[in-house]
């Protein structure tokens, strides 16, 4: 079995004839598009949008294939300068249409019999959401002169300082003894069974912080002075504001989630307490303590060919077709699963609609846990398969409902695996549960407050490392409470999560805390109704391209904006805690 992916099905390498043919057509359909919407009112509406609809799928096709080629070989190998000279093309090409998006967008909403004229067609039919998410959003564009700029400057603004952001963490060396290791290396200490490399990786780990923190700390407030500044000109009251639009989510949504988690906070902090005291620690827990497991791991270490069979056989009672796609997944080398110099830490899934497949990138150490994230990942593959089929401009889902199949995955593997053990086992594999949950709502809302103090803060103030590290210290505490040791706490985690790096993405955080509590409560609806559940599961994902997150819920028969269902998926976790909290 291959260890590292294959990028063929995409191109053979730069010297692949196929490779300079896209890019000399890219530039062509680009200079094709640019001469079309110029044109723009020259035929009828009708004509006009069926014409500029396929001028964009074919360009979002290319780009895409393109793009996703070179952006999968950097985060391979982020030392990759001839991936990065081409990426560089693409996305100057991209951004060379932001003019004559603008001028299209602003055509479509001036059409005053727009339902009419997409029900009319059978291609324009299947974009009424599409152009509906349009109308709305023109009255938050710049003029077509000031897209067309922002977006030229973005390439060497906020797209650069992420490069940075993630050329310094994946190349930063970590003194660990004689050892030099990588930061993805030395933070997955955290898990070790040896409570004094824990600490010592630990200490090691933020003294690394050193060598990189000040052009991260630089990279930071280029970037949300670049959103806030963004925010701004197109009209939103803050960045958080300009995010839930772009999520298709509404603020109440957010607001009734994160009211049921402050609700809920305390029962985390008991949890975390508890761990402490069983670790011998009396004043919370340590920062390098929380990641260690409770009760007995099983010893066994997985080859990637159990991890292979293990997971296709757990998936196959689910669903077949989910069995099928992890199958081919491991057979036609769609994963990179080895951690190495240069590769990114942590693990993502690119999904490539466009070739009906996806690609999952892996630090896979053969633990149970690296398991459990590869079905994590593969969910994501999973959901793309869903929506594999829409119309190339309907392909994209939000942050939120993003985290959905790889929740649900996830809970598949675990809650077998608690059920078929007993004793020690079971409550290494409770407690591994709850210790994910914390991860995902009590310290992403640990990082959801510290990304909102930093963008207030930004308008008007620059942030240094210190302002930074008390901003997130700050932000710990409030969330963890006294379930951590005060004096033991993570002052770095903005150096180290590269979530807050995007310009185009902000508040990539709260979507984590969504998809658990989500998961989970789709994952419970499931229980109760067995195999029928299975055709609105796929529905429901299908339907996350082209809705909003609130009526995507509505297929499952779920309000999001109100609290219960919040905290009916709180008390499956908090279930979970009272079982902990009976471990002596």
């Amino acid at each position: 079995m291959n260890s590292e992916w294959s990028l063929d099905v995409l191109y053979k390498g730069t010297s692949d004839p196929a490779l300079q043919a896209d890019m000399d057509k890219l530039s062509a359909q680009t200079a094709a598009y640019k001469e079309l919407i110029a044109s723009l009112g020259s035929e009828d509406p009708k004509t006009t949008l069926r014409k500029v609809i396929e001028a964009k799928e074919e360009l979002a096709v290319l780009s895409r294939r393109l793009g996703g080629y070179f952006s999968l070989r950097k985060s391979a190998n982020s030392s990759d300068s001839e991936g990065s000279s081409y990426q560089t093309k693409i996305q100057a090409l991209g951004a060379s249409t932001a003019k004559e998006d603008v001028m299209f967008e602003k055509y479509v909403g001036g059409l005053e019999n727009l339902d009419a004229i997409l029900d009319s067609d059978d291609k324009l039919k299947d974009y009424h959401f599409y152009f509906h998410e349009i109308v709305k959003s023109v009255s938050h564009k710049i003029s077509d002169e000031g897209e067309e700029v922002f977006a030229k400057m973005n390439i060497s603004g906020g797209r650069t300082w992420h490069d940075l952001f993630d050329y310094l963490t994946s190349s930063v060396v970590a003194d660990f003894g004689d050892q030099k290791l990588t930061l993805a290396a030395i933070r997955g200490l955290a898990g070790s069974d040896n409570a004094a490399e824990r600490k010592a990786a630990y200490e090691a780990e933020l003294k690394t912080y050193d060598k990189i923190k000040a052009p991260i700390a630089f990279a930071l407030n280029s970037i949300k002075a670049q959103v806030n500044m963004e925010a701004e000109m197109r009209g939103y009251e803050n960045p958080l504001a300009m995010t839930l639009d772009q999520s298709r989510m509404q603020k109440a949504t957010l607001d009734a989630m994160w009211g049921a988690i402050r609700e809920y906070l305390p029962k985390f902090h008991a949890y975390l307490r508890h761990k402490a005291e069983l670790l011998g620690h009396k004043n919370g827990l340590p920062w390098y303590d929380i990641e260690v497991s409770m009760g007995k791991a099983s010893a066994k270490k997985f080859t990637t060919e159990e991890a292979h069979t293990y997971l296709v056989d757990h998936f196959k009672d689910f669903a077949p077709d989910l069995a099928d796609m992890v199958d081919t997944a491991f057979k036609d080398a769609w994963i990179d699963f080895y951690p190495r110099g240069g590769k990114v830490g942590g693990a993502f899934c690119s999904n490539l609609p466009f070739v009906k497949q996806s690609r999952v990138l892996t630090n896979f150490t053969g633990g149970f846990s690296s398991v459990v994230t590869l079905a994590h990942e593969l969910g994501h593959a999973y959901h793309g398969k869903q929506i594999e089929n829409h119309r190339p401009l309907n392909t994209r889902y939000t942050m939120p409902v993003a985290e959905t199949a790889s929740n649900f995955n996830e809970l598949i593997i675990m809650n077998d695996a608690i059920a078929k053990t007993s004793g020690e086992e079971q409550i290494q594999l409770i407690e591994s549960q709850i210790q994910d949950c914390t991860q995902t709502i009590v310290d992403i809302y640990s990082r959801f407050l510290f990304e909102d103090e930093v963008i207030r803060r930004r308008k008007d103030t620059f942030l240094f490392p210190e302002d930074l590290e008390q901003i997130m210290i700050h932000a710990q505490k409030e969330a963890f409470g006294d379930g951590l040791d005060p004096n033991y706490l993570h002052p770095y985690m903005w150096c180290c999560k590269s979530h807050y790096y995007n310009a185009g993405l902000s508040y990539y955080n709260f979507p984590y805390a969504f998809g658990c509590l989500f998961s989970r409560g789709l994952y419970a609806k499931y229980l109760e109704e067995g195999e029928a559940f299975l055709p609105k599961y796929r529905e429901l994902l299908h339907a996350t391209t082209v809705d909003t997150v609130e009526d995507v819920a509505k297929i499952a028969g779920i309000d999001l904006t109100k609290p219960d269902f919040w905290r009916a998926s709180l008390d499956i976790i908090a279930e979970k805690i009272d079982l902990f909290l009976q471990y002596k």
